[in-house]
């Protein structure tokens, strides 16, 4: 589990790295890139990531971990490696497309090791890899390119090189044992789970949308309408992802003691009424301390809702499940740059971070009317087909 969560580690400082920082500052800045390119670039990752997720589960489940893990790593080593070709904007995007391959299979088999009980408080300390690999990728990153371009380059390109040969290392094993089960009739068994799960939907696709929307406009916002440096976007990152990060497990034990209701209320509360704190253009100080609030909130809404979501993953079908429901949260990622980007193009960068609070307000009021009633103890759903 360590060279997995040490794989999952460097995969996402790269992540970070590139769709937070490096994308957007080097498509701008460099090249001169409008939003809606950036964006469309952010999205074509996106669409590779998460159209190959049903697919890699599939295989997961077939075929060897270190078979699927180093083949996506490789795909991803070659895309990071293209950027430095990326003069124009189809080559631009065609390798952040390229890029986001690699991402999912990782992600997938780490989401699998995670055992059943006190599930939320496991997830809160994977997320909290997850998180300091996201956050520390584009805290290097900006000081980097105050810096040196090319050197930034070469630092995520390394980085991403290093993941590739340590998942040569990975034990040739199946990601976990599972019943041999007919493609269709695990589709059957997952699309029994999706219609259970039908009222989650929206509040899927909405989370990953209003996120997607402010990837390709957050750097030039805090520039543009938040007066920041490259340094003071640095901090702002290192508090808010500081914050979730130390926040993770012991939200993540709360969860499990009470419930997932109110953190999930709650938590998307709290982003919807910051994001539209930050529109007004506050001072340094208090810009940071909304950080701080944001970053509190994500720690109290990350275990609670992937722990909810586990409760419909398929025993035996773990991949498959973790990619099906991956590709349905994906769509929103997908939608989201693009809309974020061409907005800001048109209007404002403000105004995308606008819109995007008003829809994780509306994700809170959807868990206020919720019916987690219809969750064994609040919490599971009842056996599908006689399975659990």
């Amino acid at each position: 589990m360590l060279l997995y969560l040490t794989i999952l580690f460097l995969v996402e400082f790269v992540r970070g790295a590139a769709l937070i920082s490096f994308l957007p500052i080097y498509g701008d800045k460099a090249l001169g890139l409008d939003l809606d390119v950036i964006g469309a670039a952010i999205t074509a990752h996106y669409i590779t990531d998460t159209g190959l997720k049903l697919a890699i589960g599939y295989l997961l489940d077939r075929l060897s971990i270190r078979t699927v893990v180093s083949i996506g790593l490789l795909f991803s080593l070659i895309g990071i490696a293209a950027l430095q070709f990326a003069d124009i904007p189809w080559v631009f995007i065609t390798a952040a497309a390229i890029y986001g391959i690699g991402i999912s299979p990782i992600w997938i088999v780490c989401l699998t090791r995670v055992k059943e009980d006190q599930r939320a408080t496991q997830m809160g300390f994977l997320y909290t890899v997850w998180l300091v690999g996201l956050g520390s990728g584009p805290v290097v990153t900006n000081l980097l390119l105050d810096f040196n371009l090319e050197i930034t380059y070469w630092v995520m390109t390394g980085v991403a090189l290093a993941a590739w040969v340590m998942s040569l290392f990975i034990k040739g094993s199946r990601s976990v044992h599972i019943d041999i089960v007919p493609f269709r009739e695990q589709l059957a068994i997952l699309g029994s789970r999706l219609k259970d799960m039908k009222l989650l939907l929206p509040g899927m696709v909405l989370q990953t949308l209003g996120a997607g929307m402010l990837l390709p406009i957050l750097p030039s916002f805090a520039v543009n309408s938040l007066g920041m440096s490259a340094t003071h976007y640095s901090i702002l990152l290192i508090i808010g992802g500081g914050c979730t990060v130390v926040g993770l497990i012991p939200m993540g034990k709360l969860s499990d003691t009470f419930g997932k209701k109110w953190f999930l209320i709650v938590g998307f509360l709290a982003f919807g009424i910051i994001l539209i704190a930050l529109t007004q253009k506050p001072p340094l100080a208090l810009a940071l301390f909304w950080a701080f609030v944001l970053g509190v909130s994500y720690a109290a809404v990350l275990p609670a809702w992937n722990a909810l979501l586990a409760t419909f993953v398929p025993p035996g079908q773990q991949g498959l499940g973790w990619g099906v429901f991956s590709t349905v949260e994906g769509i929103g990622g997908i939608v989201g740059p693009l809309i974020g980007g061409f907005i800001a193009t048109r209007y404002h960068e403000a105004s995308v971070v606008g819109l995007a609070g008003i829809m994780f307000m509306i994700i809170s009021l959807f868990y206020v009317f919720f019916p987690f009633r219809l969750f064994k103890g609040g919490e599971e759903l009842p056996p599908v087909n006689g399975m659990k």
